[in-house]
């Protein structure tokens, strides 16, 4: 258990409930920042600190660790400063899109599921690096249908429900690539391509392993401009995850 959650939540009479009800949370995710390794989503830590009456450092000391991957890391801070991003997946929902619950259940399903807890904590930290800043970018993202039918109803009726919230935020554009589009190049597997401050771009693919970097970015176009075409308009879209 954390012992310094603990012992600000008896000093300052909050229980989970009364936490979850001051924050906007489900009382169990309340419940869960009293152990070890479990910190509140970046938007809501310092309320909860400031509820508990200290410094968000003295509640949760590794909350400015890094716990990406090494390898991931290159990308990450280039998704963390990127202008644009454009991102295409067929598999699963794209990371910056994803609920704590559905983040949990894909990495707890593959090869870094001994640290998912990790993992999934990095990732919601990435979400607000990009959505939570002052200009957020533009982000593009084309899914293929067959993603949003994958997993649990328990999972995927909340992590839909997020989904099509985000695609109405101005600088977000969520289209999904239906599977009445039969075939597509994009079925070679998941791409990003970033627009850095400088006006560059950098591509960044995905694999069984791990992920690589690329500048030549000119095939990952011409995908792109092929799975973006095919794709539902905006409003379909929202519709479609709606239903």
């Amino acid at each position: 258990m954390n012992r310094a959650v603990q012992a600000a939540m008896a000093e300052t009479g909050h229980t989970a409930d009364s936490l979850a009800a001051q924050v906007g949370v489900d009382p169990k995710t309340a419940a869960k920042w009293a152990s070890q390794g479990r910190i509140p989503q970046t938007r809501h830590r310092a309320q909860v600190a400031a509820l508990l009456g200290k410094d968000v450092l003295e509640l949760w000391p590794d909350v400015l660790k890094r716990k990406e991957p090494a390898w991931f890391r290159p990308w990450a801070d280039i998704e963390r400063e990127a202008t644009g991003l454009r991102w295409f997946e067929s598999a699963v929902l794209p990371g910056l899109l994803q609920t704590e619950a559905y983040a949990r259940a894909v990495l707890a399903s593959g090869p870094l599921m001994a640290d998912a807890d990790d993992h999934v904590e990095s990732r919601l930290r990435r979400q607000a690096a990009v959505f939570d800043r002052p200009r957020p970018p533009l982000t593009v993202f084309v899914i293929d249908e067959a993603a949003l039918r994958r997993g649990h109803p328990d999972v995927m009726g909340p992590q839909l429900d997020h989904l099509a919230t985000m695609a109405q935020r101005p600088n977000v554009m969520v289209h999904v690539l239906p599977l009445s589009a039969g075939l597509h190049p994009g079925q070679a597997g998941p791409f990003i391509i970033a627009t850095t401050p400088e006006g560059g771009e950098v591509g960044y693919l995905d694999d069984q392993s791990s992920g690589r970097i690329t500048n030549d970015v000119a095939p990952l176009w011409a995908v792109w401009d092929t799975v973006r075409s095919v794709a539902l308009p905006r409003d379909q879209t929202i519709d479609l995850l709606r239903a």
